[in-house]
């Protein structure tokens, strides 16, 4: 079941030794994942208004990775999909491609491979127009943040990265991806951009 307040990254494969591989990878770098066992599933909970992106497998029974993605451009939502495959789907798999689909990833993948797909995504939601947050919004999302997230958030939106972040502020890299991931969620942001449209 989605987590309606949440920004979410959706993990869609039968393989439940996938899901929960992937699941605890994601929540191990402070992200949110709602895992589903079939496309059918996914579809009839998602909330594509606290959605990063989803890891969808390609072949599943049912309706299939590709249908999914037929299913969503259908209905007009622009979710971003890394579609996950076995070796020799990869022809399917660059036809998910040229449908749109972020990038496809060989299982099991690497944490980085992972990782990188999700910075994909993010790219590309930041990119798309986004709406105008009231200004007494703002400071009520900012009162949610630790006096730690609020360097950390002071910091990200002057442009620097997570490693000279944790440089200035003497912790670990990994401490200031959590940090991230905790201000994305209180500040109800999907990325970067969206960061630095509030803080203006």
């Amino acid at each position: 079941m989605a987590d309606g307040g949440r920004f979410c990254i959706y993990v869609v494969d039968d393989d439940l030794s996938v899901r929960d591989s992937l699941c605890a990878l994601l929540a191990s770098h402070g992200y949110h994942a709602v895992a589903f066992a079939s496309a059918e599933a996914f579809l009839d909970d998602y909330r594509a208004e606290n959605a990063i992106c989803a890891f969808v497998d390609l072949r599943m029974p049912g309706m299939s990775g590709l249908d999914l993605q037929q299913r969503l451009a259908a209905r007009g939502e622009q979710l971003p999909l890394i579609i996950l495959t076995a070796h020799g789907d990869v022809p399917l798999a660059v036809r998910a491609i040229k449908r749109g689909a972020v990038d496809f990833i060989e299982k099991p993948g690497s944490e980085a491979q992972l990782l990188g797909a999700i910075d994909a995504a993010m790219t590309l939601l930041s990119h798309r127009p986004k709406t105008t947050v009231p200004a007494n919004v703002v400071s009520g999302r900012l009162a949610r943040l630790t006096n730690r997230e609020k360097e950390v958030l002071d910091h990200l939106v002057l442009g620097l990265t997570s490693k000279h972040i944790a440089d200035e502020l003497r912790i670990s890299q990994r401490t200031v991806e959590v940090h991230r991931s905790r201000i994305r969620e209180k500040m109800e942001a999907r990325g970067l951009s969206d960061l630095i449209g509030m803080m203006r």
